[in-house]
């Protein structure tokens, strides 16, 4: 019979938990692919705008993931 060990490695006492910082970002972008949907079955200018507004929010989300995950002690790296 074979045991696992469902064990989850917790971060040591006291350390601190990273939060990201509050951004309207995500609901811009869920906005944009919302107008990009509906767009379809309204008007094609909905469609690239709701397109250009899901893209430009998704490289601003982006790059702002990759400078809080590079201003991150090296031990959360994974």
């Amino acid at each position: 019979m074979e045991t696992r060990d469902n064990s989850v490695d917790a971060a040591p006492a006291g350390e601190q938990i990273h939060m990201p910082a509050p951004s309207i970002i995500p609901v811009l972008n869920a906005a944009g692919l919302a107008t990009a949907i509906v767009g379809v079955t309204i008007s094609m200018i909905l469609v690239v705008a709701g397109l250009l507004l899901f893209a430009g929010t998704a490289i601003v989300w982006i790059r702002d993931a990759r400078r809080e995950m590079e201003d991150l002690p090296l031990e959360h790296h994974h």
